[in-house]
């Protein structure tokens, strides 16, 4: 089984949840932008949550399918159409052999992801599929997809055939509700928490940090989110050696533009660290394109563990119902 891509579009990558455990070398964790997307397609078509899948960035990509197979698509909603026709999204889908799957432009959020039942035939590289870029480490041949890459798939397992059974004799008519989990509107509340560096800024900046919009500039990539809204100012100039970051540590450079750091973000950084995007909401930044506004909300570390809980709790309801309904089939 194969896929092959016709177009890359913009940019698609293969993603999975990341290469752990060797920050202390300098290698970036990378990974899926919109983590839950990516665990949510995987869990529809009987994958561990945790396969690599490809990850399709705004508009323009174009695959074809050189088996059947059983697929699903989740994420932003890039008006996704297979042989011309609406694709449907969040649920598995059983596509024939031939079919071409099309990602015309983004409507709403600005990522996409594509499981394949059986999961994709891609190498671990220190413990990861996921493609990081600016190393060319991983993935399909450590890049960006490119037109005429042919990736194979792996043999379905028990789970896949009897879902791709399922499938083919009684259809599909319902989706997961993925609404409380993933958000993929254009303006959105972000909740963080005070970064160590917070009370450094002046104190016009600090209530402008939490009252008024940033928007999302066209410096925005798989590592991070220049935004532009107010100009913050520190009280004095913080000399600081360079710290350990992480995915949504918001850092502020001199020009006064914070910086969302992302999932391809470096490992270390000399910027003074003003806030962090709490867990529970990086899937909700991964969906904004630029020119997309953002509310900063302020929550404690208390909250934002109750937060990331609740939506572990969602995603465990979500895995009992499928495995519930693949019971019953």
């Amino acid at each position: 089984m194969s896929i092959k891509i016709l177009n890359p579009g913009v940019l698609t990558t293969v993603q999975d949840l990341g290469r752990m455990g060797f920050q202390k070398y300098g290698v970036v964790v990378g990974g899926a932008m919109d983590s839950y997307s990516l665990r949510l397609a995987n869990l529809l078509v009987g994958n561990s949550e945790e396969e690599a899948v490809l990850e399709v960035t705004l508009f323009g990509t174009k695959i074809q399918f050189e088996k059947d197979m059983v697929i699903a698509i989740t994420g932003g909603d890039l008006q996704a159409t297979m042989d011309g026709k609406k694709a449907v999204m969040w649920r598995p889908i059983w596509v024939k052999k031939g079919s071409t799957l099309h990602f015309k432009s983004a409507k709403k959020g600005c990522r996409a992801y594509i499981s394949f039942a059986g999961g994709l035939s891609i190498s671990n590289i220190m413990g990861s599929k996921s493609t990081y870029l600016r190393a060319e480490i991983g993935g399909y041949k450590g890049r960006a997809l490119q037109k005429g890459d042919v990736i194979e798939c792996n043999k379905l397992g028990k789970a896949q055939q009897d879902l791709l059974k399922e499938i083919q004799h009684s259809g599909n008519h319902w989706m997961v509700n993925y609404h409380p989990l993933i958000h993929t509107e254009q303006t959105q509340q972000i909740r963080v928490i005070k970064g160590t560096e917070f009370d450094h800024l002046q104190a016009k900046s600090k209530e402008e940090f939490f009252h008024h919009p940033f928007k999302v500039t066209s410096n925005a990539d798989r590592m991070g989110y220049r935004i532009e809204g107010p100009s913050l100012s520190l009280t004095a100039e913080v000399e600081m050696l360079s710290e350990g970051v992480t995915f949504g540590t918001i850092q502020l450079p001199p020009s006064g533009d914070p910086i969302i750091l992302m999932a391809d973000r470096q490992t270390t950084g000399g910027y003074p660290k003003i806030s962090h995007v709490i867990t529970a909401d990086l899937c909700h930044l991964a969906q904004l394109q630029p020119m997309a506004t953002i509310y900063f909300e302020e929550v404690s570390l208390l909250e934002a563990v109750q937060l990331m809980l609740e939506k572990e709790k969602m995603m465990d309801e979500i895995k009992v119902g499928l495995r519930l309904k693949r019971t019953k089939a």
